[in-house]
């Protein structure tokens, strides 16, 4: 994930064994909005994501999820449960926008988070960038 805070950028990333992508892309969620908060003291935040799960997850069905006992429209379990109510819990009282964007269409910041990702899940150290916005590569 990249995180930009006024003229400085801090990419951060991880991985677990045995998982699936929609635990990564909720965790990743997650982390980005605690290490902002917890750094920064943001409380408006805007968050870019490439997963239509946690996109409709958080702006269209945890709401009648929570209202259904945390069951889907089929009555059924909702998957990940303890991610959607950890990121609720991360996002309560913030000003979070939600924007999406496609996966693989050419966005240079959304490649790059796609790169750090990948590498996590093949154990490759991806050389996480940390420094001045004007010197970060991917514009």
């Amino acid at each position: 994930m990249i995180l930009a805070h006024d003229d400085k950028v801090i990419e951060l990333g991880g991985g677990e064994k045995h998982t699936t992508n929609n635990r990564m892309e909720l965790t990743a969620c997650i982390r980005a909005l605690e290490f902002s908060i917890f750094n920064f003291q943001f409380s408006k935040i805007e968050i870019n994501t490439d997963s239509e799960y946690v996109m409709k997850g958080i702006t269209l069905w945890i709401h009648n999820w929570q209202k259904k006992g945390w069951r889907t429209t089929a009555k059924k379990p909702v998957l990940n449960q303890e991610l959607w109510q950890k990121l609720l819990e991360v996002t309560e009282d913030k000003e979070i926008e939600w924007k999406y964007v496609a996966g693989h269409s050419g966005h240079v910041l959304n490649d790059r988070a796609d790169e750090i990702a990948t590498s996590f899940a093949d154990g490759v150290d991806p050389n996480l960038y940390n420094g001045p916005k004007s010197e970060y590569r991917y514009k």
